[in-house]
């Protein structure tokens, strides 16, 4: 654009370049999910299709965004973690921010039919964000482990209430008496005696959430070629045990070879992935470039 006399008032811009040589973390969440569930009659308290479009958006965002190395996602909300060494549209918090907040949403958007053809988007959803960064892999590796033990808790609560509601016809406000002050072991005890549900046996994504990463991966004919994918995993991230079988993620190192079976991945996949691209960030603003319902306090 020619310079005129108007110019001046980039001068007013705050610089948002985050510190260097930090881990940069985007974290995503739906606004008033609740009202959003009920609208759209989700599955209480989990509803497979409404994850899998999650899983949806956040693989399309990982595509886009080649320096994201893992993501994670429960509930109506991703994580999304950025290289340490990211320099992704100069490491502006605001351009981050604003282009996976609106990649995601416009995603859930335009998917929504893939996932939900019997049933008419009646709202735009909303998601709000926020650029948090971690010096450290120990505080990295914290993050998430907090972020998948609010997943053992909310599912466990949450799935005791929908049965107590559901099954036993309570009102939320008996069910959330009946559940006041009780341990994981009552919550447990209760889905087995009453309902005969060994929590256990649940679907394993309801109770860990969903790890994304890339991997290298042969793909079965009549492809058969290697490529570089974006895998979910379902697992803990607690011990040090998967930290080193995935250890390109903390060391930001190239993509890893993928070497278990992957036939339910792809399988898993297939409403998940499209044709990979990557992001070209110019380095200024140029204007160019580019079940949720109940959470135990």
């Amino acid at each position: 654009m020619a310079k005129s006399k108007y110019e001046y008032v980039k001068t007013f811009e705050q610089d948002d370049r985050i510190l260097p040589n930090t881990w940069i973390v985007v974290r995503l969440d739906g606004k008033n999910f609740t009202r959003f569930c009920e609208k759209h009659h989700l599955e209480k308290p989990n509803d497979m299709r409404a994850l899998q479009l999650m899983n949806k958006c956040a693989t399309v965002v990982m595509q886009e965004f080649r320096e994201i190395n893992l993501a994670y996602g429960q509930s109506d909300e991703f994580s999304f973690v950025f290289r340490k060494d990211a320099t992704i549209y100069n490491r502006r918090a605001a351009k981050i921010l604003t282009n996976v907040n609106s990649l995601f949403a416009s995603s859930y958007v335009f998917f929504w039919n893939m996932f939900f053809s019997d049933r008419k988007l009646m709202y735009p959803p909303t998601f709000d964000g926020r650029v948090v960064l971690y010096p450290s892999d120990t505080n990295l590796r914290d993050y998430l482990n907090w972020r998948q033990a609010d997943v053992h808790v909310n599912n466990l609560y949450n799935t005791t209430f929908w049965m107590l509601v559901l099954k036993q016809n309570l009102t939320n406000s008996q069910a959330e008496e009946r559940l006041r002050g009780t341990l994981s072991s009552h919550k447990n005890e209760i889905l087995f005696s009453e309902f005969k549900i060994n929590y256990n046996n649940e679907p394993i994504m309801f109770r860990k959430g969903t790890i994304l990463m890339r991997k290298s991966v042969h793909i079965p004919p009549p492809d058969g070629k290697r490529k570089q994918v974006v895998l979910p995993f379902h697992c803990d991230m607690f011990s040090d045990t998967f930290w080193q079988e995935h250890h390109e993620i903390l060391g930001c190192t190239g993509v890893q070879v993928y070497t278990g079976d992957t036939s339910d991945k792809i399988n898993e996949l297939s409403n998940l992935t499209i044709q990979e691209t990557s992001v070209s960030a110019p380095d200024e603003d140029s204007g160019n470039g580019d079940q949720f319902p109940i959470k135990e306090s």
